[in-house]
């Protein structure tokens, strides 16, 4: 009925539904814009088109260098300007490589698929436990300060009120804006002591408005 069934890589499909499940799985706990089911459809659809390059006439190159731009761009769909940072770069870059797993395992290399797929999953869960490892450490803020008035020793008050924090506050820029002064710092140390610092910032009198831009 199926002429050829039995030659069909439903291995390969299988393998790479499986790996994209585990990466997918990972995303969707996290509440992520490509979550289970993109990153496990990412994941097949460039296995098909590298089993498809193998069985056709077409240069496995050619369809490579294809899903490779492909990819790019459908990461860059995810990637956005948040209020004070941009968001999405890591989904992006799971794209990408998930992708590169999926045309591993359309070339039939299932074992290297594996450890692939496990390599990225360590990265995005173990890894991000080292991240916030280090933001206890160092960790840098650029924040938007505007004093109610324009009097510079408002300045000299907020930086020694600052530094009770154990936090140290280098100065970018400043701008006039009406009747208020703004001021642009960047701010480094834990990342404990910088929220410390800001919700202290927060209460004082003579700051009009501020914003921590990440």
């Amino acid at each position: 009925m199926f002429a050829g069934l039995e030659e069909l890589p439903i291995e390969s499909i299988l393998v790479s539904i499986l790996c994209g499940a585990v990466v997918g799985f990972e995303r969707e706990f996290k509440n992520k814009s490509a979550g289970f089911r993109t990153i496990i459809l990412i994941c097949l659809g460039s296995t098909i088109f590298t089993l498809t390059s193998r069985m056709g006439n077409i240069s496995d190159d050619r369809i490579a260098a294809n899903i490779v731009t492909g990819i790019g761009f459908l990461g860059a769909g995810v990637i956005y300007q948040g209020k004070f940072t941009v968001q999405g770069l890591t989904t992006a870059a799971v794209i990408w490589s998930m992708a590169g797993v999926g045309m591993m395992i359309g070339f039939e290399n299932y074992t290297f698929g594996f450890i692939l797929t496990f390599c990225m999953v360590i990265i995005l869960s173990l890894f991000q436990k080292i991240e916030n490892l280090l933001t206890n450490i160092y960790f840098v803020r650029t924040i938007h300060v505007t004093f109610q008035n324009m009097e510079i020793s408002n300045l000299g008050e907020f930086e020694n009120f600052i530094k009770e924090f154990k936090v140290k506050p280098q100065r970018k820029g400043v701008e006039k804006s009406g009747e208020h002064l703004t001021v642009v710092y960047e701010i480094a140390g834990t990342q404990k002591n910088i929220r410390r610092a800001n919700d202290a910032i927060l209460a004082l009198d003579y700051v009009y408005s501020f914003n921590n831009l990440g």
